[in-house]
């Protein structure tokens, strides 16, 4: 599972053999949040949440919108363009 970027010392991770829609798994401090991309137009949004509080998730969620680029490229990267 490749960390793609950090958030606060939280992984982003992107699983090599997962499925489709483009997503991203958060993780950290025994929570864990998936975050559909919605690539390339945007906006994330929340699929998953277990365990962050709602503060701590709206700033996640800041930050995957403001790396989606950098995420949808990854997505692409590893999984291909299909």
């Amino acid at each position: 599972m490749p960390t793609i970027m950090l958030i606060d010392g939280l992984r982003v991770v992107i699983y090599p053999n997962d499925h489709r829609p483009e997503h991203v798994h958060v993780i950290g401090n025994g929570c864990e949040a998936v975050f559909n991309l919605n690539c390339t137009e945007g906006p994330p949004t929340l699929r998953e949440n277990y365990g962050f509080a709602k503060r701590r998730i709206e700033k996640i969620m800041d930050e995957v919108a403001d790396n989606l680029a950098l995420l949808c490229s990854k997505w692409s990267e590893i999984h291909g363009n299909h």
